[in-house]
């Protein structure tokens, strides 16, 4: 579990003894009796559907628990016997012992959470009232707060836990059933979801909260940090010893000083009582020293305030404060841009895929990977890069960012692939939100405070403009940074290679958009029009004019476009006729509208 593969680990009955205490206090270990038994003993199976999630969804830095290694599948022997491959990928065995042994320490007061709450069937859709044990990662359930044995337990890890969200209108019966309710889900398709109720919104809240914290890669994150601030706490430690041994040696020093400096009081006591002539001499000197250290100090102060105020007001140092700020400015904009994509994630592309593994989901997973395409991978990328900017800004006023755009530049071809789909993902969630059921889930997210009033067509919107951010900021920062400078020449290469992908990517957002639009408006028209399937016909403008014909002119006679030089004596032996114009580069195409909306084509192509 530890390395992140999917694995059935079968713990039969061989004699497996419970997990012991180690002699150094460590974490229990498990013993195995009768090892040289060759005949296993057959399992009796407790819990009926009891399936751990999926290995991926656990990381190599969980904490190994007692939970997680006493679990295994129970599937029934027919289905493992007829796909063993697939069992083999998808599930694991629990001994029946040892999950009894975690029921009871969860029942015995180790549990975190506990009470009674209405769980609703898979198979019927009914309400039943069980009483539920939260314990470690593990969500027991009983028939009665007195039975011994669980009738069903969940595996937390790898879940999610939100309160539930109706996509109907329900009837007062029904919204008083669905009321405190939260729903727990995972994050691979095709797993059990469950539906469960509390009695009041307080206890709704604390359930919720309980299991969200009941993940161990949170809990690992938090022995993460702990870890870190006790080795920051370890240095300041040693950095104090370190200032308390230099202040010793100070004072060391000193009292020897003063030691040298009585002595040398008594001699000049000494000569003072010996002779009047030394004395007064040496208070000369003293004086005249004292004059010399004070006009020494003085002219020292001096010229080194006019180095400072030289180099203040000198152009290179006009230039490091201007840096300065634009990698400031830098490192502003992109927390700001990260802040926006993890809610495009958590308030937007989340729910949405909630909504879309519920019975009668409102949105398909396929459209939903359409409308969101890439946003979590480029949370992912740019998070890392927020805390390669943070790290950086340790080593102020030494700014050196090339080394962190090289990083970056292989990675930002997911941009293009993004760019090139935002026209089709604008599209596809405009055709959901003319359903009433979308446009209210989608107007429930929106307004949450985290959006601040901002619609998903916005969030959609804020890495059209990334690419074209980070070229700005270059040319400022190359603009006030030395040519002799370290990280010039990176930054230089970073800017070319980003002007490049920005090229690339318009080229073909241009090129997309014009094969779309050539071929919505020959699905406009009703005969069709096999011109606009050319790819090099580029579309230029479209609109209505009047067409003016002349009804005594032969048949073989070119039509004319309504201009202002024809004469207007004779208006009765002219016709005028509304058409719907489309220019291209190469062809000028008239059409009628109908009634229905659609266009027939007039038998007139320039």
């Amino acid at each position: 579990l530890r390395q992140g593969r999917s694995a059935v680990v079968e713990f039969e009955a061989w004699g497996w003894t419970p997990p012991r205490a180690s002699p150094g206090g460590g974490p229990p270990t498990p013993g195995l009796a009768n090892r040289a038994s060759p005949k296993p003993m057959k399992a009796q199976p407790l819990l009926r559907g009891l399936r751990l999630q999926p290995a991926d969804t656990l990381t190599g830095s969980q904490p190994e628990t007692e939970a997680a290694t006493l679990l295994k599948s129970s599937q029934s022997p027919s289905r493992q016997t007829a796909a063993a491959a697939a069992v083999m990928q998808k599930a694991i065995r629990v001994n029946d012992s040892q999950l009894l042994h975690l029921s009871l320490k969860a029942r015995s007061g180790s549990a975190s959470q506990a009470g009674w709450l209405h769980k609703r069937s898979l198979d019927t859709g009914k309400w039943q009232l069980r009483y539920f044990v939260l314990y470690q990662n593990l969500l027991f359930y009983y028939d009665s707060d007195k039975s011994e044995k669980p009738s069903g337990v969940a595996l937390l890890e790898g879940s999610y836990c939100d309160k539930y969200l109706s996509l109907k209108q329900v009837d007062r019966t029904e919204r008083q059933q669905y009321a405190h309710c939260f729903s727990i889900f995972y994050k691979k398709d095709g797993q059990r979801h469950y539906d469960l109720r509390a009695e009041s919104e307080a206890e709704c809240n604390t359930w919720v909260e309980a299991i969200r914290n009941a993940s161990y890669s949170r809990l690992a994150e938090q022995h993460e940090q702990l870890e870190q601030k006790h080795l920051h706490l370890l240095q300041i430690m040693e950095s104090e010893r370190q200032s308390k041994w230099n202040y010793v040696k100070q004072a060391e020093d000193m009292s020897n000083q003063l030691r040298r400096l009585r002595l040398e009081l008594k001699e000049l006591r000494k000569e003072q009582t010996s002779g009047k002539e030394p004395t007064e001499e040496t208070e000369e000197l003293k004086k005249i020293k004292k004059v010399q250290s004070f006009f020494r100090g003085w002219l020292c102060r001096r010229r080194w305030k006019q180095i400072v105020e030289e180099y203040i007001r000198s152009e290179h140092a006009e230039h490091m404060r201007k840096r300065n700020g634009i990698v400031f400015g830098l490192v502003e904009c992109e927390e700001e841009y990260v802040q926006q994509i993890s809610v495009l994630v958590s308030c937007f592309l989340r729910p949405c895929r909630m909504a879309a593994s519920a019975k009668k989901p409102i949105i398909t997973h396929e459209d939903v990977n359409s409308v969101f395409l890439n946003a979590e991978t480029l949370l992912f990328l740019h998070q890392i890069f927020l805390q390669g900017l943070n790290s950086k800004m340790e080593n102020w006023p030494t700014l050196q960012l090339g080394d962190l755009f090289d990083m970056l530049l292989p990675m930002l071809c997911i941009y293009q692939e993004y760019v090139r789909n935002h026209h089709y993902s604008l599209q596809v969630l405009a055709e959901y939100k003319q359903k009433p059921e979308f446009a209210a889930l989608l107007k429930r997210y929106e307004e949450k405070p985290v959006c601040e009033g901002r619609s998903l067509e916005t969030f959609l919107t804020y890495p059209m403009h990334q690419i074209p951010r980070y070229i700005v900021t270059l040319h400022e920062l190359l603009a006030h940074t030395p040519h002799d400078h370290v990280d010039r020449q990176q930054l230089e290469f970073a800017k070319s290679k980003l002007e490049d992908l920005s090229h690339v990517m318009h080229d073909e957002v241009s090129e997309t958009e014009n094969i779309r639009k050539n071929l919505a408006i020959e699905r406009l028209i009703v005969e069709g029009c096999e011109i606009l399937l050319d790819v090099n016909q580029i579309f230029v403008r479209q609109g209505s004019l009047v067409q003016i014909m002349g009804s005594d002119k032969p048949k073989n006679s070119r039509v004319r476009l309504g201009s202002f030089s024809s004469t207007f004596s004779n208006k009765d032996s002219k016709k005028e006729a509304v058409r719907q114009v489309f220019l291209f580069t190469n062809h000028l195409i008239l059409t009628t509208r109908a009634s229905n909306g659609r266009l027939h084509l007039v038998k007139v192509i320039f």
